[in-house]
């Protein structure tokens, strides 16, 4: 779905306090000319608006004073559709805010041809689906979700090729026979009149999502529809080559090719999440999947079961690992590749992101411990491996013996032991662990926890004098310890063998380009789980968006942690089966535990993440401690 270029500002509706009040809204303009409301009313509306706490738009104020009803509101828009601009439209309606829409205006000219409704939707300011159903509420438009558009072809011929992809407008015949018209651009009134004038009949515009309405115009030309196919081997090798080469441009975690009904979709995983990169015609599909089988090392002619694989390509003079997993779903196969740096880039462990103070701990009394087990905890894409990386490498010397068993092996450290398990060739998890502390090491490595079997080698190779390093997939550092506990571990063994648990999380970085402060409102506070009462005013940061960060308001990703030491206190609260709530009290209280929430909260005062990552990514489990105890202990000083 494609919109119309809107030049209105993209500031906010509400006057500063002493200035001169702006010229009235569009939509506000376009009420009072058509007598639904009184200049009057809008006067008054605007001063109501000026006071409220949060902001809110005209036309919402105008409807929650009851000076216009919706139905009232829909009846003049759809009369004066034409006049409308739909940035303006969309802010007023307060489905977007300000921030959004000059990011997206910005990002438009950076694009010169792009209609303000694609940078929007392809931007994830609004998503396309919340879009049509905005604009087919507002304006009256009938907002139909098909597949394909049907092809009437002695309807299109009375219409000359070029009038398509100039008006962006597909004519078509709905179920009752009557003409339809489905536009890019649902403000635009001159293609519904031309085809009403073409045709003899009126015309009536309707909505439908962009890729069904790109598909039917690229159908009406053979070498429209035949651009974007891949028709040879060698138009396979480079599609292949370009998406991966994009993906490592663009730094890229994760990429997903995906079947749908009519397109095939590739996103990218940029800072944990998800990003629209390409659509592909679904006649592509089985040739791009059967490239990447044979680079995989999968099985080409196997569709209806699910496939593991993992290749390795050649990019600027260096091998990146891929790990590739194929999914078998009802439109096809869908294939996500994950990207593996195994560059040797490794982080400093006083660089992975801890504040002074847990750094030194984890340094003193977690590595610097002779034998016993340190979990790393956390989801799949929270940093796990980095951090246990960075341990490792500040382990590493020429007095110790270091011995991995990973599933694969990210990073290639020089002076240590890494063995990568490969099933295919028997070298599992179980056989590898088997061996392993037949090698004399110091310090064993296993890549993750997986079941009862590797917990259970852990705890005895603590047992006899190693030390251990493993992550684990729990959500905070107590979990850690719950979920040996659910595997059969005896509390004692936990106690007498697991050193330290460190849950991390991993939260997008405030652009630092476009870094505005942020003051939280009392409902944001209360989220947090502070009273607003006693947290008068707490001030964050929130991107505005610029073309460093392609105008997300983020860049990069930073980690906060959670450092859990098990002092006698924890263990025997831990022998005793204390409730998570307990032993989290008695950590806090004996250790100086900081919890995730609590170590976003500091970390986003320092102007570093949003409200909203933290509210989007952080266990909510305990109330915060106030921000100046936060500051203290985590080593600086206010």
């Amino acid at each position: 779905m494609s919109v119309a270029l809107d030049s209105a500002s993209p500031g906010s509706t509400s006057p500063p306090d002493g200035a001169a009040p702006p010229a009235p809204p569009e939509i506000a303009a376009i009420l009072v000319e058509a007598g639904v409301v009184t200049a009057e009313d809008v006067t008054y509306a605007r001063r109501v608006q000026s006071r409220l706490a949060s902001p809110r738009s005209l036309v919402l104020v105008l409807q929650d004073l009851g000076l216009i009803t919706p139905v009232a509101l829909r009846e003049t828009l759809t009369r004066n559709r034409v006049k409308l601009r739909l940035g303006t439209l969309l802010l007023e309606l307060g489905i977007i805010t300000g921030p959004d829409l000059q990011a997206a205006v910005a990002l438009q000219k950076e694009a010169p041809g792009r209609r303000i409704g694609e940078v929007l939707v392809d931007n994830h300011f609004i998503t396309e689906d919340n879009l049509l159903k905005v604009l087919s509420a507002q304006l009256g438009l009938a907002y139909l979700e098909l597949d394909r558009l049907p092809a009437d072809r002695a309807l299109l011929a009375r219409f000359k090729p070029a009038w398509f992809t100039r008006h962006q407008a597909f004519p078509f015949r709905g179920p009752d026979g009557a003409l339809l018209l489905a536009v890019g651009d649902p403000l635009a009134a001159e293609p519904a009149a031309e085809a009403s004038r073409t045709i003899g009949e009126t015309a009536t515009p309707c909505l439908v999502r962009r890729h069904v309405l790109e598909q039917a115009l690229k159908s009406m030309t053979s070498a429209a529809e035949g651009a974007g196919r891949l028709e040879n081997e060698g138009a396979q090798v480079q599609a292949v080559q370009r998406i991966i080469s994009e993906a490592i441009a663009q730094r890229a975690s994760d990429i997903h090719i995906e079947p749908m009904s009519d397109r095939l979709r590739v996103r990218f995983r940029q800072d944990g999440v998800l990003v629209q990169h390409a659509d592909f015609p679904l006649e592509s599909a089985r040739a791009l999947t059967s490239r990447i089988k044979v680079l995989a090392g999968a099985d080409i002619a196997e569709r209806r079961r699910h496939q593991d694989g993992r290749m390795l390509f050649e990019h600027d003079g260096a091998s990146l690992d891929l790990r590739v997993s194929f999914y078998s779903t009802i439109h096809g196969e869908k294939i996500v590749l994950r990207l593996l740096n195994n560059r040797s880039n490794l982080l400093d462990i006083n660089d992975i992101g801890m504040s002074p103070r847990m750094v030194q701990r984890f340094r003193d009394d977690v590595l610097d411990v002779p034998s016993g087990v340190v979990l790393i905890t956390g989801p799949t894409g929270s940093g796990k491996t980095t951090t246990l990386y960075g341990a490792i490498n500040y382990l590493n010397s020429i007095n110790t013996s270091i011995i991995t068993a990973e599933d694969p092996v990210e990073y290639v450290i020089n002076g240590i032991n890494q063995c990568s398990i490969n099933p295919k060739i028997s070298i599992t998890y179980e056989e590898t662990l088997r061996h392993i502390v037949r090698q004399d090491p110091d310090v064993i490595v296993i890549g993750e926890i997986r079941d009862r079997f590797s917990a259970d080698t852990a705890i005895q190779a603590a047992l006899t004098g190693h030390k251990v390093l493993t992550t684990f997939h729990t959500e905070d550092s107590i979990g850690g310890l719950l979920r040996l506990l659910h595997m059969d571990i005896e509390a004692f063994l936990i106690s007498s063998t697991v050193v330290s648990v460190l849950a991390q999380r991993l939260l997008r970085r405030v652009c630092p380009e476009c870094r505005q402060d942020h003051v939280l409102t009392p409902d944001e506070i209360r989220r947090l789980g502070y009273q607003p009462r006693e947290v008068t005013r707490l001030v964050f940061a929130r991107g505005t968006g610029c073309s460093a960060c392609r105008y997300l308001g983020y860049k990069g990703r930073l980690a906060v942690f959670e450092l859990l030491i098990l002092n006698e206190q924890v263990k025997d609260a831990l022998i005793q089966r204390r409730t998570s709530y307990e032993i989290r009290r008695i950590s806090m209280e004996s250790t100086g535990l900081v919890s995730l929430l609590e170590d976003g909260i500091y970390k986003a005062s320092e102007g570093l993440t949003s409200f909203e990552e933290i509210i989007r990514t952080l266990p909510r489990l305990a109330r915060p401690r106030p921000l100046q105890e936060l500051h203290r202990l985590q080593g600086v000083l206010r």
